[in-house]
């Protein structure tokens, strides 16, 4: 092996690395106006599902409605979420494995932001072992959960302060 292809090997991005990119440009695809959120679940190595937050199928999305609901609600993060039209990622990328008939066994979720309690429990039964998160979200509920649930939460990048 010559000395540049072990550079570039040496280059390649951790699993964690490259299925949180993967995870941010899912997040591309979300329709909500107040945040983008993506989820990518993973055993082994192999993408399970991917999920982004918007409206339910064949809905109308709060930008063809004049805007978001809660926004117009003042409503803050984290609360409220019976006034939102959309799933969020994780509760889609959980909908689209059960969909396509992909078990779910010893996976771990990537998603761009920490999970709300809904979708804590969600994940908790769904055999979700590990979250690794990039951005935090107001919901202690949901923190507490996944710990006493034995879910590693690993916030990205590794080390970052929460």
């Amino acid at each position: 092996m010559s000395e540049s292809e072990a550079q570039r090997l040496d280059q390649r991005p951790s699993w964690d690395e490259y299925f949180m990119e993967i995870c941010r440009v899912v997040a591309t695809r979300s329709t909500c106006l107040r945040r983008h959120v993506g989820a990518v679940l993973v055993s082994g190595r192999r993408i399970l599902s991917t999920g982004y937050n918007g409206a339910p199928k064949n809905m109308k999305h709060c930008a063809e409605l004049g805007g978001c609901y809660r926004q117009q609600l003042q409503v803050p993060s984290g609360e409220r979420q019976e006034l939102c039209r959309a799933l969020h990622a994780e509760q889609n990328a959980i909908i689209q494995a059960a969909i396509h008939g992909v078990k779910l066994e010893n996976v771990t979720a990537y998603c761009t932001t920490m999970p709300c309690v809904t979708c804590a429990k969600m994940l908790i039964n769904a055999d979700v072992e590990r979250i690794v998160y990039e951005f935090d979200y107001p919901d202690e509920l949901s923190r507490r959960m996944l710990e006493e649930a034995g879910v590693e939460l690993v916030k990205w990048p590794e080390g970052a302060p929460e």
